[in-house]
């Protein structure tokens, strides 16, 4: 059996080498990495932020926030008593952090005060539901995060 014997250049040379292998391998793998933005007119939507603010505020007058549960076929989204009798129009976000490829967005189809949405046009994950409606003239904006796994 021979050994190989190599100087000290040559072993900075394969240090080298091995480190620039290294790097080239990372830098090809992040560039692979899928980043989602939240959504596609991201930078548009942070300007107009201050109306989902207004939104929000108005929400919170309300003498209770929008419920939203889940049960074995269904998601149950309840509008509090103050919206009896009235006309909702909007819609509501399921926001999904995992995949922006499961994300959806159904109009609003409120019967007395209870909009229903079936569990199989969503996926098993957590989503953050966010609704968005307008009554009487006055915009409403509520976030509420469900978990359908």
């Amino acid at each position: 059996m021979s050994t190989i014997k190599m100087n000290w250049g040559t072993r900075i040379a394969v240090l080298y080498g091995g480190f620039v292998v290294i790097i080239v391998l990372l830098v090809a793998g992040s560039m692979r990495q899928s980043f989602d933005l939240v959504s596609p007119d991201y930078y548009g939507q942070e300007i107009k932020y201050q109306q989902v603010i207004d939104a929000g505020k108005n929400s919170a007058t309300l003498s209770a926030p929008v419920g939203v549960k889940a049960d074995a076929g269904q998601v149950i989204i309840d509008f509090p008593k103050d919206f009896s009798g009235k006309v909702l129009s909007g819609t509501v976000q399921f926001y999904s952090p995992v995949n922006a490829a499961w994300d959806k967005s159904i109009p609003l189809n409120v019967n007395e005060n209870v909009m229903v949405v079936s569990k199989q046009a969503l996926q098993p994950t957590t989503y953050k539901v966010k609704m968005n409606w307008s009554c009487d003239g006055k915009q409403y904006y509520q976030e509420s995060e469900i978990n359908l796994h």
